[in-house]
């Protein structure tokens, strides 16, 4: 069996796997997960996860939406964004890749456990470097309060 190729794809999904579909979609894709959890103390909150520890990347589906696919994180080394092997890149090159791809929207934060994180915001995407290497990628999408429909009477 072939190596499994992760392709991000900012702001719909992990290779097939569309946000806003659910654990069955997932399944059919990722096939069974090695665990999972659900995070969260309050419904409005909670999140049911999808561990793939062995393929270097977790689902995260919101429970208030109906157990929808919303956020990914990724620490598998082959990963691609936009045809390129992401976890290759440095702070700056991650940078310039972002700029050339229209987003401009930056933001940098050093935590006190020595991880520095790259976003950008308009592309809901985190990039973790730890001394200067790239450790990990988070990234998702917000969904849409469900609308109420007011029929008259």
């Amino acid at each position: 069996m072939p190596p499994l190729i992760l392709d991000i794809k900012p702001q719909k999904g992990l290779n097939s796997l569309l946000f806003g579909t659910g654990t069955r979609d997932a399944e059919s894709c990722f096939g069974k997960p090695e665990e999972t959890e659900t995070l969260g103390d309050t419904p409005e909150e909670k999140s049911l996860i999808w561990h793939f520890w062995e393929k270097g990347f977790s689902l995260f589906f919101d429970v208030k939406q109906g157990i929808k696919f919303t956020c990914v994180e990724i620490d598998h080394p082959e990963t691609l964004l936009w045809g390129k092997k992401i976890f290759r890149f440095s702070e700056p090159e991650l940078k310039a890749l972002f700029t050339l791809q229209g987003y401009k929207e930056i933001d940098m934060e050093d935590h006190d456990w020595g991880e520095r994180r790259v976003s950008f915001d308009d592309a809901l995407m985190d990039f973790y470097f730890e001394k200067g290497r790239m450790i990990s990628i988070n990234y998702g999408i917000t969904l849409e309060e469900e609308k109420i429909l007011i029929l008259p009477n």
